[in-house]
């Protein structure tokens, strides 16, 4: 065994120890800032934050990746990806937060989503079932606290009802993870396939099937995946709207990276058992999965009359699309996980953006209700402009980015001969378009009694916005294609 060297494998762990120093400055920072100078935390966290997104790109993965930190995580350049994704989603959650009534000022705030951060950080890289859940709950804990911050009684309901689901469900993935080491004896994801395809372990595949599904139904639950998509509209309503941009993208992102590596790492190809394929039953399920999302989702978000809903109803349609390309992983080429990179990375700035503008409006009208949005374009046009591109980007439109992301995905799909799969999620990309387009249509056309109105914007949201509205158009143009190759890469260090 070669000898554990601390400097060699730092860089696997680094942004999880900065986001640890980050987290006892912030702690610091709020005990001995007078109230009127605790705004300045927001700025030190943004800041924070996305100084920490550039460390996965400091010190990159060694080639292929590898087991660290005895073999607890993977430093490979799929976490690399995530991590970044991650990290950045923070970042910008903490500006979008500072002038939010109740939250804007509190450093407590601030620490929990850094906590957060961390714990997603450690979810995109995991690679032992105990690391893997350890970095769950630091991830999902925080996010009962921030859903329920404000303490009125939407928060509080949002904050209770995400506990109680929760738990049950991660009571639930704990469960498939002790069944899997019960089989094995093992907790490393790498050591578990090895074991399971082996004469001793036995030649019913059941066990290893119920298995599967309970780790499903966990994970189910932290992408908004139907069924286990039942918190996701009351959550989102009523959780502060940057803690809902931030579990919208930053949490879905991880769980994203969490589940592939699981997937590909536990039940890979060469896995059978009792003469069982178990990669294909589970392809099988997840394709079943991203059928049934996207077409609820879509569908019933044709019948929202509150933003915050709407967008819930459209990530659980996302959640859908995405898991086309989860799917595509069956054919064992790097296209299924990029997608899936590029498509995440993509919606991290869309969403962000579309909360960006919800913030402004609710904070200065009170009002959620997609009806008071109208004439929101004589209001302040750049708002209505940023609005339509975030909107146009989650429905596909060129030239914002969710084009590329969706072709990515589709193509994937299709190239996994998963053909049928394209056409229904073109289909229900149609659909979304339409609740999209009653958006734009109610902000430039329908008329308003308040449209003398304007709608302040502080400094701080002129960078949020103008930051994801630039990335959302550049990667619908020619950033693109770097991501997409970016993503390969990260791709092929997960079949490494």
């Amino acid at each position: 065994m070669e000898p554990f060297n601390f400097l060699q494998q730092l860089p696997a762990i680094a942004p999880e120890i900065g986001l640890t120093i980050m987290a006892l400055v912030v702690l610091a920072l709020d005990l001995y800032l007078p109230e009127s100078k605790r705004r300045n935390i927001a700025f030190v966290s943004c800041i924070g934050l996305a100084g920490l997104a550039i460390t996965p790109l400091l010190w990159g993965p060694p080639e292929g990746g590898a087991l660290m930190w005895g073999g607890m995580v993977r430093h490979d350049a799929l976490a690399q990806i995530f991590k970044v994704m991650v990290l950045l989603a923070g970042s910008i959650t903490c500006l979008m937060s500072i002038d939010v009534k109740g939250i804007g000022s509190k450093g407590e705030y601030y620490l929990v989503i850094i906590v957060a951060t961390l714990g997603a950080c450690l979810m995109s890289s995991s690679a032992d079932l105990i690391m893997l859940f350890l970095a769950l709950e630091t991830t999902t804990i925080p996010l009962y606290i921030l859903a329920a911050f404000k303490r009125d009684d939407k928060s509080t309901e949002a904050g209770l009802k995400y506990f109680l689901f929760g738990s049950f469900t991660s009571a639930i993935t704990l469960y498939s993870f002790s069944l899997l080491y019960g089989f094995t004896g093992q907790t490393n994801l790498y050591s578990l396939a090895q074991y399971l395809g082996t004469a001793e372990f036995g030649s019913n595949p059941v066990p290893v099937l119920i298995a599967l599904v309970l780790a499903l139904v966990g994970l189910g639950f932290k992408i908004s995946a139907v069924p286990f998509h039942f918190w996701t509209p009351d959550v989102y309503e009523g959780a502060p709207t940057p803690v809902t941009a931030f579990l919208s993208v930053a949490s879905k992102a991880a769980s994203f990276a969490l589940l592939i590596r699981f997937l590909v790492a536990v039940f890979p190809n060469t896995l059978e058992v009792g003469g069982a394929d178990i990669q294909a039953f589970w392809v099988q399920l997840i394709a079943a999965l991203a059928v049934i999302s996207m077409t609820l989702g879509n569908v019933v978000a044709l019948a929202q009359k509150n933003v915050k809903r709407l967008l819930a109803y459209s990530s659980i349609a996302q959640a859908g699309y995405t898991l086309m390309g989860v799917a595509a992983i069956q054919s064992q080429t790097d296209q299924g996980v990029a997608s899936v990179a590029f498509y995440l990375f993509m919606y991290t700035f869309t969403n962000l953006l579309a909360f960006a503008v919800v913030i402004l409006f609710s904070e200065a009208t009170g009002s959620e209700t997609i009806a008071d949005f109208a004439g929101l374009n004589r209001r302040s046009p750049w708002l209505a402009l940023t609005m339509t591109i975030a909107l146009l980007s989650l429905a596909g439109i060129p030239p914002a980015a969710g084009f590329f992301g969706k072709f990515f995905l589709f193509n994937a799909a299709v190239e996994a001969g998963f053909v049928w799969l394209a056409i229904i999620g073109v289909l229900n990309s149609i659909v979304a378009l339409y609740y999209y387009l009653v958006v734009i249509k109610v902000m430039y056309v329908d008329r308003s009694p308040d449209e003398d109105k304007p709608i302040p914007v502080s400094t701080p949201y002129v960078w949020v916005l103008a930051v994801t509205t630039i990335v959302v158009l550049a990667l619908g143009t020619f950033a693109a294609q770097p991501l997409f190759d970016w993503a390969i890469r990260s791709a092929h260090s997960l079949f490494v």
